[in-house]
């Protein structure tokens, strides 16, 4: 099977900084409940999703990447209040394939590092030991140890997840 040129970089990045990872081949999923059911090894908090969205900070918009666990969703006012933002809007499906070149929405993976994103990531997602996450793609995944996931992302951490 034949996977977006994303998923490659993205392993070799795990590679380069040698860190243990594993991969899954599955089902397409574009939800984090769709990929709970097909990944038996992980929970539905260990997914994690990754949102596009645009933000103003400082007069400047510009696109950033907002990271949560799968069984979470994110608060916007907790990401405004958090990092002084404002305007806060989700990418369109084709704004998402341009940032990304081509990565389908459920697909995106939480690298927005890859992409020129600025990465701000839920501190529950380092909660779990391990992390898993569509790759570049609705059908192949990545796990891999939240730890690793930080180091090599360096994501702006906050409490963003809604409280209900």
């Amino acid at each position: 099977m034949e996977y977006h040129k994303i998923t490659e970089q993205i392993a070799r990045l795990l590679r380069e900084h040698g860190v243990w990872f594993e991969t899954f081949e599955h089902e397409p999923v574009r939800t984090s409940e769709e990929a709970a059911a097909i990944r038996p090894d992980y929970t539905l908090a260990q997914g994690t999703k990754a949102l596009i969205v645009r933000v103003k900070k400082d007069g400047e918009k510009f696109f950033a990447m907002v990271v949560v666990p799968g069984d979470t969703k994110f608060d916007t006012k907790k990401l405004k209040t958090a990092f002084g933002l404002s305007d806060l809007r989700f990418a369109t499906e084709a704004e998402v394939g341009e940032l990304t070149g081509g990565v389908l929405p459920g697909g995106v993976p939480p690298f927005g590092n890859i992409f020129g994103l600025t990465v701000y990531c839920d501190e529950g997602v380092f909660k779990n030991e391990k992390i898993i996450f569509n790759a570049g793609d609705r059908s192949f995944s990545i796990g891999m140890f939240s730890k690793d996931y930080d180091q090599i992302v360096a994501p702006l951490h906050g409490n963003l997840a809604s409280d209900n």
